[in-house]
């Protein structure tokens, strides 16, 4: 719902109804991930994409009706021989989404996640996709210190409200299944929990030339980006207009400080660019003992190997530096500080999505992947 957050909150204020259609749930090489969002305006105006646009033809005449209905569905876009064409779905995925009305009178509390949104505040909403007619579409709105509606039974909404904390601390969106009366072993309830919370941050340490084009890179990607060096003379902010703050403290330093404060959880990255003992040796004693989606450390393949000894003399393990990546990014031949910073957002994107970094045509299977790592 982020994409087209602003355009349904206009309609909503003007006190329209918008049929919106969200993928709640992904098979195979679907090509947009759980969450992504369509709306059909008042006007019959289209905003938004599911599928890329494979089936927003059938999603859109889908929210047509509901608008008319007022009742939600749950259609299922897969790929056969005699449905394929039929609703566009050629790329072999297969989509589930929920389609539904949204009005001041059916999602009341639409304004004041916007605006938890706009302030970077974690907010996560939590809808009946699959279960008994009365139970669809009843929502759960949840922040980490209240909450408002309900799923109809308490139960079930203080069950639903411990899980669904749980996937926003961790930004995570996606489906829970309950039973009726809330057990956690039942499959009778489908609830969509779509997560907003604030942006996965990118500390990049090393204010190099290399440094800014990982920062341009990685707030293209839509990480908040912070650049953190000791030098004052070389962390500015005119020389990172990219980031979203320049940081002039010793890198081990802030990196704990960050840590204390409660800043840095497991969609962190880290990008130590520095290759400079003094600071990279202190620094990854902190890096590699957090429970972080990426480390990695720039450097020639003997800096790397002096940089482990270092580190086994400062007492790491085998497995904390096994979670080091160095030298950084993937092997794509690149010189430049532009196509090194592509090379590095390349190598956390495979992780993240646990792809392998190889061409696409000389693999076989899913090109899509659905499980986050």
């Amino acid at each position: 719902m982020r994409d087209v957050l602003d355009d349904l909150v206009g309609w909503w204020q003007a006190g329209e109804t918008v049929g919106m259609g969200t993928v709640v749930a992904t098979w195979r090489s679907a090509p947009r991930p759980a969450g992504a969002s369509m709306l059909v305006g008042p006007d019959g105006t289209a905003v938004g994409s599911v599928s890329g646009g494979c089936v927003e033809g059938a999603v859109y005449e889908e929210a047509k009706d509901v608008v008319e209905t007022g009742v939600p569905t749950l259609e299922r876009y897969g790929v056969s021989d005699d449905d394929a064409f039929a609703v566009g779905l050629t790329c072999g995925g297969i989509l589930d989404v929920f389609v539904e009305p949204v009005s001041r009178e059916s999602f009341p509390e639409l304004g004041e996640i916007a605006e938890s949104v706009g302030r970077h505040e974690p907010v996560a909403v939590v809808t009946v996709v699959r279960g008994p007619a009365d139970r669809i579409g009843r929502r759960l709105v949840l922040w980490p210190d209240r909450s408002s509606g309900t799923l109809g039974l308490q139960r079930l909404d203080d069950a639903v409200a411990d899980d669904a904390r749980g996937m926003l601390a961790a930004g995570r969106t996606g489906t829970l299944t309950y039973g009726h009366d809330g057990e956690r072993r039942g499959d009778e309830l489908t609830l969509f929990v779509s997560s907003f919370a604030p942006p996965a941050r990118m500390v990049v340490f090393g204010a190099i030339d290399f440094a800014a084009a990982v920062a341009r890179v990685g707030s293209f990607l839509g990480y908040r980006v912070t650049v953190c060096d000791a030098r004052p003379v070389f962390a500015t902010a005119r020389r990172f207009p990219d980031a979203h703050e320049v940081v002039v403290e010793w890198p081990h330093r802030y990196l704990q400080a960050e840590v204390d404060a409660g800043r840095i959880d497991e969609r962190t990255v880290l990008c130590v660019l520095t290759h400079d003992p003094k600071f990279d040796v202190p620094l990854l004693e902190v890096a590699l003992r957090l429970p972080v989606a990426y480390v990695g450390a720039m450097g020639s393949r003997r800096t790397h190997d002096e940089r482990l000894d270092r580190l086994r003399e400062a007492g790491l393990a085998e497995d904390e530096l096994a979670r080091l990546s160095s030298p950084i990014g993937l092997d794509l031949g690149a010189r430049t500080p532009e196509e090194t910073a592509v090379s590095i957002a390349a190598e956390i994107i495979a992780g993240r999505w646990g792809g392998t970094g190889e061409r696409l045509t000389g693999t076989e299977g899913p090109i899509h992947r659905t499980a986050e790592r």
